[in-house]
C-alpha cells in the first residue's frame, strides 16, 4: 500500500485555511475532517493518496460510500468536502488540477421540516417555566426557549450567545451567525421578559463569583464544561424533558425544530418572507422559501381533514354546490 505520510498534513492545513479564510465553525471543521479522513482510509486501501487520485477514484469512492447505504445528503457532504480539498490543494500548488472539479453530487432528496403547530409550542414553553431544580434553573430553561422561538436562532448561537449581545436595545438581539456575520432580531414581550429576569439571576452569579475573586464568564447561558457555554448537547436533552413534561412527541421535537415553528409561525401570520430570510440569517431567500412549501402542506391537510366536500361521505353532486 501506498504510505500517506507525506499527504497526511493535507487536511490539517486544509481545515486551517478553512478556519482562517472563512471563519468555519468548530462543527463544520471537524465534520470536514471525518469526511476527508475517511476518502483518505479509502484511497490507501486501492494503493492511493490524495496526491495521486485521479477523477475514477474520486467517483468509486462515491460508489463505495453508496454501496454501504449512507444518505444522500452525506455523500454530497462528503464529495462537497474532497471538492474543498483538492481546489486548496490546487490554489496551494500541491496539485496541478482537481480531480473532483466536474464530478456532481448525488443530490438531496427534499424534506419539509417537521412542524410544531403554536399549541404545541406554548406547551413546551409552558413546560419550560416549570422544569429545574430551582428557580434559577426555571428561570434559564425559560429564557432559552422564549429566545429560541422569539428569534429563529440555530441552537449553536443560542447556547454561545455572549452576555454583551443583550445589555443594548432591549426589544433586539444582535446574533453572530455562520462566518461571523451578525444581524439584529427583534424580541417578542415574552422574550423580553424573560431575558430581562435571567439577566437579573446572571448579575447575581456574577457578583457571587467576582466576591471568590474568580473572572466571570463572558456567556449568557455559561457553564463549567470546557466549552465555557452550555453545550449542544445539553440543550438537546433539556428540550426533550420539556416535550415529555408537555405531551409533545418528543421524536418531533428539536431546537431545530423550534427554529422551523419560528419561520412557519410567522408566514402563516403574515410575515414578509424577505424579513424572515434575514432573521434567519439565511443568505439565500431560496434557502427560507421551504417554509412556503411547508406552509402550502399543512393547508392542504387542513382543508383535507375539515372540508365537508374532502369527506368520502360529501355531498358529491348536490345540487346546493353549484
Amino acid at each position: 500500500m501506498v504510505a500517506t505520510s507525506h499527504t497526511s498534513h493535507w487536511i490539517s492545513a486544509f481545515l486551517e485555511a478553512q478556519a482562517a479564510e472563512l471563519g468555519a465553525a468548530t462543527n463544520t471543521q471537524l465534520a470536514y475532517g471525518r469526511d476527508l479522513k475517511d476518502f483518505q482510509h479509502y484511497l490507501t486501501t486501492q494503493d492511493q493518496d490524495f496526491a495521486t487520485a485521479g477523477r475514477a477514484d474520486v467517483e468509486n469512492y462515491l460508489v463505495h460510500c453508496d454501496a454501504q447505504g449512507l444518505a444522500k445528503s452525506t455523500r454530497a457532504r462528503r464529495l462537497s468536502a474532497i471538492k474543498q480539498l483538492y481546489r486548496f490543494a490546487f490554489e496551494e500548488g500541491l496539485r496541478t488540477e482537481n480531480p473532483a472539479i466536474q464530478i456532481s453530487g448525488p443530490g438531496q432528496d427534499k424534506r419539509l421540516p417537521k412542524i410544531l403547530s403554536e399549541a404545541e409550542v406554548d406547551r413546551l414553553l409552558e413546560a419550560a417555566r416549570n422544569s429545574g431544580r430551582s428557580l434559577a434553573d426555571q428561570t434559564r430553561n425559560t429564557c432559552l426557549m422564549e429566545l429560541l422561538y422569539a428569534t429563529g436562532m440555530r441552537v449553536s448561537e443560542l447556547v454561545s450567545l455572549p452576555i454583551s449581545a443583550t445589555r443594548g436595545d432591549p426589544r433586539l438581539l444582535l446574533i453572530t451567525g455562520k462566518g461571523g456575520k451578525e444581524r439584529m432580531v427583534p424580541l417578542s414581550p415574552p422574550a423580553r421578559a424573560a431575558l430581562t429576569d435571567w439577566l437579573v439571576e446572571r448579575d447575581r452569579m456574577d457578583e457571587a463569583v467576582r466576591a471568590k475573586r474568580l473572572p466571570v464568564s463572558r456567556f449568557l447561558f455559561p457553564s463549567r464544561g470546557k466549552s465555557g457555554h452550555l453545550t449542544r448537547h445539553r440543550f438537546y436533552l433539556l428540550i426533550k424533558e420539556f416535550a415529555v413534561d408537555a405531551g409533545v412527541e418528543p421524536g418531533k421535537v428539536t431546537p431545530h425544530t423550534l427554529r422551523h415553528a419560528f419561520a412557519t409561525h410567522l408566514l402563516a401570520n403574515g410575515a414578509d418572507l424577505r424579513a424572515i430570510q434575514t432573521m434567519l440569517g439565511h443568505a439565500d431567500v431560496a434557502t427560507t422559501e421551504i417554509y412556503t412549501h411547508v406552509l402550502e402542506e399543512r393547508l392542504s391537510e387542513l382543508v383535507l381533514d375539515h372540508h365537508p366536500l374532502a369527506r368520502t361521505s360529501g355531498r358529491k353532486g348536490d345540487p346546493k354546490d353549484t
